[in-house]
C-alpha cells in the first residue's frame, strides 16, 4: 500500500502538471508520512541528496555552456564542420552531425546544441535546398550527442545515482566511442536521405580554408580538452575542471572572440541559474524518493520480475531497453536518471552489465527520448526553431530514430564500444 502511494501520488501529481522535481518531493514525503516514519528524515534526506562535493561541477558546466552558446564558439564549429565534411553529398546534413558531435562535446547540452546550431544551421539548409524537416530531424536527433559525448553533466548526475564506487573521469572516457558511433550512424542516415531525396554537395573549399577555419575553432575546441583532459590527468578534480572551463570560455568569449556583450554575459548567468536550481531541487528531492523505492525493495523486486520472466541475458538487457525508451517519451532526462539507476542497474548488473556500460546504455536511451512526442524537449526545441509543425517532423524522422538505435544496440550488446578506453589508459 505504502508503495502504491508512493507511486500513485507522484503518478498524479506528474498527470495535473505538477513539475516533477516537486512531485518527487510531495510523493516521497507522503510516502514517509504514511509508513509513521519521522518527516525529519524526509527532509535530511533531501538536503543530503545535495551536500555531494561533486555536484559543484554541475553549475560550473551549465555556466561554460551558456557562455559559449552566447558567445561565438558555434558559428566557428559549423565553419570548420563545413569544410571538413560539407563536400559530401547532403553535406549540410553531416556538417549538422559533425558540428553537434564538437558542440555538444564543449556545451553538455543538448538544448543548447539545438540552440545555437539549430538557429544557425537550419535557415542556411533551407536557403541552400534542404527540405525543413530533414534540416530539423538531422538537428534534433543529433544533439544528444552532448549527453554522451564528454564533459556532460548527466553523468555526473548518474554517477550520484549510483551512490558511489564509480569514477567520474572514467564515465567520460566510456562516452567517447558510444558518443561518436551514435553520430556515424546519424551521419550514414543522413547521407541516404539526402541521396534519396536528390540533395546536393557543397563545393570543397580547400585544405587552406580548412585549415584557417580548424585554427578559428581550436580556442573553442580546447574548452573541451581543458575540461575532460585536466580529470583525466589528475591535474583537477571534477569540480575544478569545471571552474577552469568556465574561466577559459569566458576568457576566450571575451578576449579572442570579442563576441561576448554584457547583455549576453547577463543571459547567460540568468540561464545558467535558473537550469542549475532546477538540476539541483530535481537531484535533492529525487534522493528522497530513491531512498522509498529502496525501502520498499523495488530495486530487488525488479530483479526478480525481471529474471522471473526469463533467464536469457540478451531478453533482460532488451526488456530493460524498451521500458527505458518508453519512459524516456514521457519524463524528464535528469528524473529518470536518477529513479532508473537504482531500479535497473541491479537488474543489469545481474545479467554481468558493467555499471560504465549501463550508464551508456541509460544514457542513450534517455537522449532517444528527448527526441520522441509528447514530452521530447529536444524535439519542440528544433520545431521551433526551424519553424516546422511537430507532426510534420515526426512522419520523416524515422530513419534518425533507426540510426540511434541500432547504436543503442551496438552499445548494449558490445561492452568493449564503452569499456576498451578506460581499459586502455589504465582506469
Amino acid at each position: 500500500m505504502g508503495l502504491l502511494v508512493l507511486l500513485g501520488l507522484f503518478g498524479l501529481c506528474v498527470l495535473i502538471g505538477t513539475p516533477v522535481a516537486f512531485a518527487l518531493g510531495i510523493s516521497a514525503i507522503a510516502a514517509f508520512w504514511y509508513e509513521g516514519l519521522p518527516l525529519m528524515i524526509g527532509f535530511q534526506r533531501i538536503i543530503s541528496g545535495i551536500n555531494v562535493f561533486s555536484l559543484m561541477a554541475i553549475p560550473f558546466f551549465i555556466f561554460a555552456g551558456e557562455l559559449m552558446f552566447h558567445g561565438g564558439i558555434a558559428i566557428r564549429l559549423v565553419r570548420f564542420a563545413q569544410a571538413a565534411v560539407g563536400a559530401v553529398r547532403g553535406g549540410l546534413g553531416i556538417v549538422n552531425v559533425f558540428s553537434s558531435m564538437l558542440f555538444g562535446g564543449i556545451s553538455g547540452s543538448a538544448v543548447a546544441d539545438i540552440s545555437a546550431l539549430g538557429s544557425i544551421l537550419v535557415p542556411v539548409m533551407k536557403e541552400k535546398g534542404y527540405d525543413a524537416d530533414y534540416a530539423v530531424n538531422v538537428t534534433v536527433t543529433s544533439s544528444i550527442a552532448g549527453i554522451i559525448i564528454p564533459p556532460s553533466h548527466n553523468m555526473i548526475i548518474y554517477a550520484i545515482a549510483v551512490g558511489g564506487g564509480v569514477s567520474i573521469s572514467k564515465l567520460f572516457l566510456a562516452g567517447v566511442v558510444p558518443g561518436v558511433l551514435m553520430c556515424l550512424c546519424l551521419a550514414a542516415a543522413a547521407y541516404l536521405v539526402a541521396v534519396k531525396r536528390g540533395y546536393r554537395a557543397e563545393r570543397f573549399p580547400g585544405w587552406t580554408a580548412m585549415a584557417l577555419s580548424f585554427v578559428g575553432a581550436l580556442p573553442g575546441l580546447l574548452t573541451a580538452v581543458i575540461i575532460v583532459g585536466g580529470v583525466l590527468s589528475g591535474v583537477f578534480t571534477v569540480t575544478e575542471s569545471g571552474a577552469f572551463g568556465a574561466i577559459y570560455a569566458f576568457l576566450v568569449t571575451l578576449l579572442v572572440y570579442r563576441a561576448i556583450t554584457w547583455e549576453n554575459f547577463r543571459l547567460a548567468v540568468r540561464q545558467s541559474v535558473r537550469t542549475t536550481s532546477m538540476v539541483m531541487i530535481l537531484i535533492a528531492c529525487a534522493a528522497a524518493f530513491a531512498y522509498m523505492l529502496t525501502f520498499y525493495q523495488v530495486p530487488a523486486r525488479m530483479v526478480g520480475l525481471l529474471t522471473g520472466l526469463t533467464e536469457n541475458p540478451i531478453m533482460i538487457l532488451l526488456m530493460i531497453n524498451v521500458i527505458l525508451l518508453i519512459l524516456g517519451m514521457i519524463m524528464d532526462m535528469a528524473a529518470l536518471i536518477l529513479i532508473c539507476t537504482p531500479i535497473f542497474l541491479p537488474v543489469a548488473a545481474s545479467v554481468g552489465v558493467d555499471p560504465y556500460q549501463f550508464g551508456m546504455i541509460l544514457l542513450v536511451n534517455l537522449g532517444l527520448g528527448l527526441c520522441t512526442p509528447p514530452v521530447g524537449s529536444c524535439l519542440f526545441v528544433g520545431c521551433a526553431v526551424g519553424r516546422l509543425p511537430m507532426e510534420k517532423a515526426v512522419r520523416t524522422i524515422w530513419p534518425f530514430y533507426f540510426a540511434i538505435l541500432v547504436a543503442l544496440l551496438l552499445i548494449t550488446f558490445v561492452p568493449a564500444i564503452s569499456l576498451t578506453l578506460p581499459r586502455l589508459l589504465g582506469l
